[in-house]
């Protein structure tokens, strides 16, 4: 797959000014709405026989109807960054790439592209197939300046993604919950002032992918979901939920972590 917009590159040479100044072009070019060419209700998280043969043209469906949809985790390996990429249709594993890349800056809260970015681009550059949609492990639009790791691979590869984060960055919850949410369950999370989009915008939801019966004694916290690029902050906790079945990760990203960790072995350090 090919970089669109290579001027966004993640530079880990540039100073941290520069960078987070190129987070903010990032984000003036990310759309946050819907605007992709696939069925969002054709996106699922395993094989599923609806019993439709035909589209809404009229025309016969076939499995290249199905939307492409790839998992992105990363894992490291001493000061290796390891990219994994899983890309599956209709819930079935057709692809999967790799790319390890020597790290040149630590993790820095709001940065991580710039750790990360590089390794994930070359996993990218392997793909045989078009991808219709990125799950990336970490933060979209729920971003200091709205430009997480989602927001940055979506733009460059103008690829429709979402961010899918296991801690809240930035931004607060519309409507707290009294304890914990229930499976299913999903909160807006707002902007706030350490956010550059205004006060109140929705940049992402808590999304409560799985729950115990009895979540007072055994209990999973919720996944921060967010647009990347070319998705809304409702349709991306749409296709997440669409996405998990039965764990807390949605099956595209929980893919590409044991791929990862399978990728992991068979890197030196």
């Amino acid at each position: 797959m090919c970089v669109v917009h290579p001027e966004f590159a993640p530079d880990a040479s540039l100073s941290r000014e520069e960078m987070e100044a190129l987070q903010h072009e990032v984000a003036e070019t990310a759309i946050f709405e819907d605007e992709f060419d696939f069925d969002p209700e054709r996106v699922r998280s395993g094989p599923s026989d609806d019993g439709q043969t035909q589209l809404p043209s009229g025309k016969e469906k076939t499995a290249e109807d199905d939307p492409i949809v790839v998992g992105v985790d990363q894992a490291f390996v001493g000061e290796k960054a390891v990219s994994a990429i899983v890309a599956a249709r209709d819930g079935e594993v057709i692809e999967r790439t790799h790319a390890a890349v020597e790290t040149e800056i630590p993790y820095i809260p709001g940065l991580l592209s710039f750790r990360e970015g590089t390794a994930i681009l070359r996993a990218f550059k392997k793909l045989s197939v078009e991808p219709d949609l990125a799950i990336v492990d970490g933060s979209g639009r729920i971003h200091y300046r709205e430009a997480g790791i989602a927001t940055h691979i979506g733009v460059m590869l103008d690829l429709p993604a979402i961010g899918v984060a296991k801690n809240l960055l930035c931004g607060k919850l519309r409507d707290p919950p009294q304890g914990h949410m229930r499976e299913g369950e999903r909160i807006p999370v707002l902007a706030n002032d350490r956010v550059t989009a205004p006060n109140g915008t929705v940049i992402g939801y808590a999304l409560q992918s799985r729950q115990y019966d009895n979540p007072e004694k055994r209990h999973v916290n919720p996944l921060y979901v967010s647009p990347g690029h070319r998705v809304s902050a409702e349709m991306t906790a749409n296709l997440v939920w669409q996405l998990c079945a039965g764990y807390k990760l949605p099956e595209p990203t929980r893919r590409a972590d044991a791929y990862a960790d399978e990728v992991k072995q068979t890197v030196g350090s």
